[in-house]
C-alpha cells in the first residue's frame, strides 16, 4: 500500500492566519462579461503570503494521503487517495473550481479535535477532485462524513464557471463525528458576501418528488440542474438535540441556531458586506440595515443574503471593492481624528482599548487590513478553454496596497517571488512579494493622504497593464495546441510577477528619496525630481481641528508685538 504526505496549506502558519477573512461573491449574470467571480482577504498576523500548487496526477489502488493539519496531531491517520487529481494553483483548479473561506467560529462547543479534518485540508482535497462545484460540495460532505470535521464554524465560497454557492459547515462536538452544515446556489444575476459571521439563515427543505432542495440522503441528485439547496440531513434534528432551536423546521435558521449574533461579529464582520452592497446598490436603501449594524438588532436583525446590483460588475470593481475601509460611510475610517494626521484608514489592534478613565471603545474592521497575509480576486470564465479561462490575480500583503497579478489556473511552475521558500516569515527578502509589498506598505500606511496618490499611480500602471494585455493573450493561444498553451501561459504568469516586483522595487526607492524626513520633494510634468524645492504639507485639517479640542491653549499661537528698544 503506498502513502504519501498531505501538507495542509496553511499548516505552518497557525490557526490564527486565516480567522479574519472576507468574501465578496458575482454571480454570472452580475457580472459585466459573464464571468463568475469571487474574492479572497486571507487576513492574520504572524505569517508571510505565498501561493501554493499541487500538481495534477494519477494515483495507484490502495495510496494514502496522511493529514496533518494545524489542529491537534493526527500522525498515522490517512485519506483514501482519488485515481485522479486536478492542478490547484492557490484555491483554483484546472477545471477553474475554486474554493475560499471565512471562519465564523459560532458555538465553540462543537468544536471536534478527534474529527480528522479541519476546513483548509478539507478544501484542498475537493479542489483536488472536483470538476464542478457541485462535485466540491458533495465531495466536501462525503469527506467530514467518513472522516470527521475538526475546525470551528466556517463559510465557504465555492465557484465554477457556471455557478456560485454559499455553504455553511459547523463540528457535531467531542465523540460525534461529522459535520452539519448547509449549501444554497446564489442567483446568477445576484451579489453575495461574507466576513467571519453566519449568513445562512431560513432555506428551503426538501419535498418528495422534488429536487429543488435536497438533503445529504439524497447527494446523488446534487447535478440535478434544479437542486439550489443541499443540507446535512441532521442539521435542524441536531440542533433541536443540543437545545439551539425548538421551533417549526420551516422556521429553523442556521446562523441564530449556530451562530448567535451580537454586537461585535455583527460590526466586526457584517458592516463588511454591507459596505460591499453599499457599493453596488441603492445608499439609501442600504442604509436602513444600520441599526443592524450599531446593534439595534429589536430594529433588525439581519442583512440580505444576496441582493441584484444596480448594474453589472467589473473585475476591476471586485478588485476595489477589496480597498474598502469604509469611505463614503458613516463607518468612514479616514473621517475624523482616530485617522492620526494624515488619514490613515488602517488602526492598530486589538479591537479593544480603555481610557485612562476604563471606558471601552472599539475599532472598525474594513474589508482592507494590514496584517493580510495574501489576497486574491478569482475569475472563471465558461466560454473559454479552462486553461485561459480561470484566473487567479493574486499579491501578497494589503489588498489596498498591492497591484493584483493574473495566474492561470493551469500553470504550474510558480512564480519565484509568491513561491513559500521566497517568502520567509522573519527575514526581509527582495525576492519575496510579501516584503517588497510591505516594505512600500508600511512607508505609507503613516503619512497616508500625502503618499497614497503615488502608490495609486503604480498600481493602476501595472493593473492596466495586465488588463490590456488580457486580449493579446486570447489572441496568442487560439491557435495553440494545449500543451504550448500551458506552456505560453506559464510564461506569461511568470513575467506579470517579475513585472511586478520590479515596478514595486522602483516604487519604495522613489518614495524614500520623494518624502524623505517629513517633506515633500517637488517632482517635473515627467515625475522627475526637481534639483531644489520642496513642500512641508503639514496635517489633514480634521487632525488640525482637533488638536485645539483636545489640547485647549498648549499649541495655541499668541501674537506678539516686539519693540525695539531705543
Amino acid at each position: 500500500m503506498r502513502k504519501v504526505v498531505f501538507l495542509s496549506f496553511l499548516m505552518a502558519l497557525g490557526i490564527e492566519a486565516a480567522m479574519a477573512c472576507t468574501n465578496l461573491i458575482v454571480g454570472k449574470k452580475a457580472s459585466v462579461d459573464g464571468s463568475v467571480m469571487c474574492t479572497y482577504n486571507c487576513d492574520g498576523f504572524g505569517f508571510s503570503g505565498s501561493l501554493s500548487y499541487s500538481p495534477s496526477g494519477r494515483h495507484e489502488p490502495g495510496e494514502l494521503i496522511e493529514i496533518r493539519g494545524w489542529g491537534a496531531s493526527h500522525k498515522g491517520r490517512y485519506v483514501k487517495q482519488v485515481e485522479y487529481t486536478y492542478n490547484v494553483v492557490g484555491l483554483m483548479n484546472e477545471k477553474q473550481v475554486t474554493i475560499v473561506e471565512t471562519t465564523f467560529d459560532g458555538r465553540l462547543e462543537l468544536v471536534n479535535q478527534e474529527g480528522l479534518l479541519d476546513y483548509f485540508s478539507l478544501m484542498r482535497l475537493a479542489l483536488q477532485r472536483s470538476s464542478t462545484a457541485r462535485e466540491a460540495i458533495k465531495c466536501m460532505a462525503e469527506l467530514v462524513e467518513e472522516y470527521g470535521y475538526n475546525s470551528s464554524g466556517e463559510t465557504l465560497t465555492i465557484c465554477d464557471p457556471n455557478e456560485a454557492w454559499i455553504m455553511e459547515i459547523i463540528g457535531k462536538g467531542p465523540g460525534n463525528n461529522g459535520a452539519v452544515w448547509v449549501a444554497l446556489r446564489i442567483p446568477d444575476d445576484c451579489i453575495c458576501a461574507h466576513a467571519n459571521i453566519s449568513r445562512i439563515r431560513q432555506f428551503p427543505l426538501e419535498k418528495k418528488g422534488k429536487y429543488a432542495s435536497i438533503s445529504s440522503k439524497n447527494l446523488k441528485h446534487i447535478n440535478r440542474p434544479e437542486v439550489e439547496c443541499v443540507y446535512a440531513a441532521d442539521v435542524i434534528s441536531f440542533a433541536k438535540e443540543w437545545g439551539f432551536y425548538s421551533g417549526k423546521d420551516e422556521d429553523f435558521s442556521f446562523r441564530d441556531a449556530y451562530c448567535p449574533i451580537d454586537f461585535e461579529n455583527v460590526r466586526y464582520a457584517d458592516a463588511r458586506v454591507w459596505s460591499f452592497f453599499r457599493h453596488h446598490y441603492s445608499h439609501e436603501e442600504m442604509d436602513k440595515y444600520l441599526p443592524y449594524i450599531n446593534g439595534e438588532f429589536d430594529k433588525c436583525d439581519h442583512l440580505p443574503l444576496w441582493i441584484k446590483p444596480d448594474k453589472p460588475l467589473s473585475l476591476r470593481d471586485l478588485q476595489n471593492d477589496m480597498r474598502d475601509h469604509f469611505e463614503g460611510t458613516p463607518l468612514d475610517m479616514t473621517a475624523d481624528m482616530t485617522a492620526g494626521p494624515w488619514g490613515m484608514p488602517i488602526r492598530p489592534l486589538p479591537m479593544h482599548f480603555k481610557d485612562s478613565d476604563s471606558i471601552p471603545y472599539f475599532r472598525e474592521r474594513p474589508i482592507a487590513t494590514q496584517q493580510s497575509g495574501f489576497t486574491m480576486t478569482c475569475q472563471m470564465r465558461s466560454w473559454l478553454p479552462d486553461d485561459v479561462g480561470g484566473v487567479t490575480w493574486f499579491n501578497c500583503d494589503d489588498a489596498n496596497m498591492v497591484a493584483y497579478v493574473p495566474l492561470y489556473c493551469c500553470i504550474t511552475q510558480v512564480p519565484d517571488c509568491f513561491r513559500p521558500e521566497n517568502n520567509p516569515r522573519t527575514e526581509f527578502s527582495d525576492k519575496s512579494a510579501f516584503w517588497m509589498n510591505n516594505w512600500v506598505a508600511n512607508m505609507v500606511y503613516p503619512r497616508y493622504s500625502m503618499m497614497i496618490g503615488d502608490l495609486r499611480k503604480a498600481q493602476n500602471e501595472l493593473e492596466d497593464y495586465y488588463f490590456a494585455d488580457q486580449d493579446s493573450v486570447l489572441t496568442a493561444i487560439k491557435e495553440m495546441m494545449p500543451a504550448d498553451r500551458r506552456t505560453y501561459l506559464n510564461q506569461k504568469s511568470i513575467a506579470y510577477a517579475d513585472r511586478m516586483m520590479t515596478r514595486w522595487d522602483k516604487l519604495a526607492k522613489y518614495l524614500i528619496v520623494r518624502y524623505n524626513d517629513q517633506i515633500v520633494r517637488r517632482v517635473d510634468e515627467n515625475g522627475q525630481f526637481l534639483r531644489w524645492g520642496h513642500d512641508r504639507p503639514g496635517y489633514d485639517q480634521q487632525f488640525i481641528d482637533a488638536i485645539g479640542k483636545t489640547t485647549g491653549e498648549r499649541y495655541r499661537l499668541k501674537e506678539v508685538i516686539k519693540r525695539r528698544e531705543r
